[in-house]
């Protein structure tokens, strides 16, 4: 095999999955020689475009899981920018200590139907989007070291010309429904109308939070109006530098204090080699 090009490619609105990815792909790309390049996909506008991929490139392609799969509305954007002529994909699944699920599986197979070979998949926890508390700062030190001796261990593979054409991994086939989120007395919690608000006394009408949206939700002009779709990302709370964005939804509130309370056990990374 003769990979000659390494892709960092990624939809991160909280960073958490271009740190894993990043970590992967720089890795390989020590160990083979060869330059690093990066798709950061995670505005509107760098969604737009269609990327090709050849048999010469390794492209390291990450999303984080949200309520167990690939995130719903990000998921036909997957769909349609990524295609492949027999080019190597590594997918990753980078998830807030809870589980991955079926988000992995379904990553792999979008990969594969769109001409990837997949050579090797992760799973990697990281801090949960909703939560200042659970898995905080993770990827750590130790879920670092983790990810280049898997990064190392790919790369031996392609220079003794051994990648697998097909990967296998944790989840079921097809990929099952999404996981229901639960308030603290275990019911279902409805918060998909949930939003952002802002607090006046600090918001300095900056225009961050309208930068980092995702879905391009965030007015511009009056940025305490989410005129759009909201994923909960928390892309606009977190980059505040105020800290002006919050939340008051009761159902949402319920299920960051219920995974908080539940899932406290450092949750391990997972990595699928063949």
């Amino acid at each position: 095999m003769d990979i000659k090009r390494i892709w960092a490619v990624y939809f991160s609105p909280t960073g958490g999955t271009k740190k894993a990815v990043t970590a992967i792909a720089g890795e390989l790309s020590e160990e083979l020689g060869l330059k690093l390049q990066e798709i950061d996909f995670t505005l509107p506008e760098s969604r737009e475009k269609i990327y090709a991929f050849g048999k010469e490139d390794l492209a390291v392609i990450g999303t984080p899981v949200y309520a167990g799969r690939v995130p719903n509305k990000l998921l036909p954007d997957v769909e349609r920018c990524f295609t492949a002529a027999g080019a190597y994909a590594i997918p990753v699944s980078v998830y807030g200590n809870r589980s991955f699920d079926d988000g992995l599986m379904e990553l792999k197979l979008v990969l594969e139907s769109h001409g990837f070979r997949t050579a090797a998949a992760a799973a990697i926890v990281s801090q949960h989007a909703f939560s200042r508390t659970l898995a905080v700062g993770r990827p750590d030190a130790e879920d670092m070291e983790e990810i280049r001796s898997f990064a190392k261990r790919v790369a031996d593979k392609i220079k003794a010309g051994e990648l697998p054409e097909h990967v296998s991994v944790k989840g079921n086939e097809p990929v099952g429904p999404y996981y229901t989120p639960l308030a603290e007395d275990g019911t279902p919690a409805k918060f998909l109308k949930a939003k952002p608000l802002t607090d006046a006394d600090k918001c300095d009408r900056c225009g961050i939070c309208a930068q980092v949206c995702p879905m391009g939700s965030i007015d511009r002009e009056d940025v305490t109006q989410v005129t759009g779709i909201c994923i909960k990302c928390q892309a606009c709370v977190k980059k505040c530098p105020k800290q002006a964005k919050y939340f008051v939804d009761e159902q949402f509130l319920s299920h960051v204090r219920m995974l908080e309370k539940t899932y406290t056990a450092r949750a391990c990374n997972s990595f699928f080699e063949n």
